[in-house]
């Protein structure tokens, strides 16, 4: 906001913002310095180090041959991590522009009704499924967010005409809390008349509370709404000028009603919320004009204000905040849809939730206190309380409607490893969210969440894994290794180890891949344990999630008690009659291969087959499926593969050269933190196409 327009909070936050800039002065002058001398960043030490791990491990750098040659090189040497960092500053790969697209795409103008107008408020962004981000100063209150709305796609489209914009309004009630210091407001977005979810149809931006995002000198990229105009983004002559405790300063071209954008690095994670511009002031805090002299307000128009910087709240500081509030367990839970990066666990001060919340039940604000929800919750539908999940324990899958599309055809989604103790419903939104990301993209029509089978199997398989159980408390903060000797100790007849070695020679592991992992920074050794260290180096997955992913799939393939219990719990869930469009992701390939093989009920087909992130194409998964081999089961029409070549999991792909000639197969690019995510590879616009093709959807 321009300073004529500022209310008193606001003028309060120009003034410490610019108190925190003199401030800094004697710091920002050595960093200045630096600089001058050809210090390309001037950062410390353990931060550039962290910056550029965390760009190795993530892919954030572009795969060309000068990229490569940094692998060959010792990884503690400055010149080398600087060289690293350089490289993401120089060159960008082709997916930068897509997945500024896909970014972007979770921006909103924030408008507000006042004197019977609508009038340009702000931006805000998503940053779940249901949790929007904006300032303090923008939205101060559940009131006001009452009186807001949002608008998404307000931009231009490729052909630079105007987009239909599409709108949502607030919903305080349900979620509301906000922070004058570091000028942060989260708040609820009210489901659309269908049901949806904003960050289902438009995505969400990830938090992460973890270092090594950015350093000083970095380039920044700033998406918002300035002026109230149509969606615009600031990409040039930018960068990070100073970190402070809970700020960044950082050169952009921002206007007001940029209040509320998210602040990206070259990778699209956010690192800052901004807030304000800030202005030069003189000794006494008194906001100065280019020329020098001092501004006078409503005397001197707003573009004559001496700007020297621009502020916004870092997204670790905001994650720190949230994460101490005294939250009941349902305000909770929706914190932790913000993701596992995001430090919000359901449990991180509530302590776990036996029951699940509704996922919409109107909830009371956290901060300001008003009064509680004008409306009580609504009774739900007898469809609403089927798909309710069940208490933890007990948990079950979620049905559809026989009717949802068509009647003879049915989506259902078949999840992977990991998913004990979650709510059905959010992993079946979360799913849902991925796909209508997707139709979006391709401009096609998005599917509600309660038209999808949901099977759940992630707390059977817990109960009946015995010997391979879920990772012991104690291997909780353990690095990789000890857990891969843990599975590998428990894997009877060596298929964890078969697994392990397998994948790692699929990508590329060579003879001494021992010495060649520890070439690469790693200091595992042993055979298997190099092939792990390889694959993480190789791949855009976790040592951690590597060892456990193949842990599941070899507690499967190798227990006929757990797998009769998956694929009977499976059997259950799903419809008993008509087609399915079955998508599947990681160990629920290798499930639903077995489940189309020999689990089906007469008479039924799978029209559709999609498998995501799969192992299907190691020989040690497939010589131990029912049958065994490659034969291609005869209810599957059709079956379409998705695969990221940065995903450890789908190593053994592309699958045709395995099972011969599918429908289409298609190798995609993950953010490089999701690289085996399921709603990363169903928000890409040819997967999610190839499943539309297969709905048959009433027409309207």
């Amino acid at each position: 906001m321009l300073p004529s327009n500022e209310s008193p909070e606001e003028q309060e936050q120009q003034k410490a913002a610019a108190q925190r800039y003199r401030a800094a002065s004697s710091e920002r002058k050595e960093i200045e310095a630096k600089l001058a001398a050809g210090v390309r960043y001037p950062d410390t030490p353990e931060r550039i180090a962290s910056r550029a791990n965390r760009l190795l491990e993530r892919g954030g750098i572009p795969p060309t041959a000068a990229v490569e040659s940094v692998h060959a090189e010792a990884l503690d040497v400055p010149e080398t991590l600087e060289r690293v960092i350089g490289l993401t500053k120089d060159l960008q790969p082709w997916s930068f522009l897509p997945r500024g697209a896909r970014a972007a795409a979770t921006v909103a103008r924030i408008s507000i009704l006042r004197g019977g107008l609508e009038r340009p408020h702000g931006t805000g962004f998503l940053v779940s499924p249901r949790l929007l981000l904006t300032n303090h100063h923008v939205l101060p209150d559940p009131e006001t967010a009452r009186r807001c709305f949002l608008e998404f796609n307000a931009q231009v489209t490729i052909d630079n005409a105007p987009d239909a914009a599409i709108r949502f309004t607030l919903d305080p009630d349900t979620f509301f809390t906000a922070d004058r210091h570091l000028d942060y407001a989260l708040v609820a977005v009210a489901p659309a008349a269908d049901g949806g979810l904003a960050g289902e149809k438009f995505g969400w931006n990830r938090l992460s509370i973890q270092q090594g995002k950015l350093v000083q000198n970095e380039p920044v990229n700033v998406i918002g709404h300035p002026m109230g105009r149509l969606k615009e983004i600031a990409l040039r002559d930018n960068a990070l000028v100073q970190r402070l405790d809970d700020f960044l300063h950082y050169r952009t071209d921002t206007e007001p009603g940029n209040s509320g954008s998210p602040v990206f690095n070259d990778q699209w994670e956010v690192v800052a919320l901004h807030h304000m511009g800030v202005p030069n002031t003189d000794a006494q805090g008194r906001i100065l004009r280019k020329d020098g002299q001092l501004w006078r307000s409503g005397i001197d128009s707003d573009d004559t204000v001496d700007y020297v910087s621009n502020e916004g709240a870092r997204t670790s500081s905001i994650l720190k905040h949230l994460a101490a509030l005294p939250l009941d367990p349902g305000r909770r839970a929706l914190l932790a849809e913000m993701g596992p990066e995001s430090g919000l666990r359901q449990d991180a001060v509530a302590g776990p939730v036996e029951t699940p919340v509704a996922p919409l039940a109107p909830l009371a604000p956290v901060a300001p206190a008003v009064a509680p929800a004008r409306t009580p919750t609504p009774t739900p539908t007898p469809q609403e309380a089927a798909a309710t999940p069940a208490p933890a324990g007990t948990r079950v899958g979620l049905k559809a409607p026989m009717k949802a599309f068509g009647g003879a055809r049915h989506l259902v989604f078949l999840h992977g490893r990991s998913q004990q103790g979650k709510d059905p419903e959010v992993l079946r939104r979360g799913w849902t969210g991925g796909l209508n990301h997707g139709l979006t993209r391709a401009g096609l029509r998005t599917v509600d969440p309660g038209d999808v089978w949901f099977p759940y199997y992630g707390d059977r398989i817990v109960e009946v894994i015995g010997q391979h159980e879920a990772l012991p408390a104690s291997y909780a903060d353990a690095p990789a290794v000890a857990a891969l000797e843990a599975f590998a100790a428990r894997s009877e007849q060596g298929t964890y180890e078969q697994l392990v070695m397998e994948a790692a020679v699929r990508a590329g592991m060579p003879p001494n891949g021992q010495e060649a992992a520890e070439n690469i920074g790693s200091t595992i050794v042993g055979s298997l344990q190099g092939a792990l260290g390889w694959l993480a180096a190789k791949t855009d997955v976790d040592a951690l999630a590597i060892a456990t992913i193949f842990r599941d799939v070899d507690a499967y393939l190798n227990d006929q008690a757990v797998r009769d219990a998956v694929l009977d719990r499976v059997s259950e869930e799903i419809p008993h009659e008509g087609e399915l469009v079955l998508v599947t992701h990681s160990l629920g390939t290798v499930v639903g291969m077995d489940l189309v093989a020999k689990r089906l009920r007469p008479g039924m087909k799978v029209t559709l087959l999609v498998t995501a992130g799969s192992p299907l194409g190691m020989n040690a998964v497939t010589s131990r499926l029912i049958p065994p081999g490659t034969e291609r089961p005869g209810v599957v029409r059709e079956w379409v593969n998705a695969w990221c070549p940065t995903d450890a999991v789908a190593i053994g792909c592309p699958l045709e050269p395995v099972w011969g000639k599918l429908t289409e197969e298609h190798a995609v690019v993950n953010a490089s933190d999701r690289a085996h995510s399921i709603e990363e590879y169903l928000a890409h616009p040819e997967v999610a196409t190839a499943i539309d093709k297969f709905l048959a959807r009433p027409t309207t």
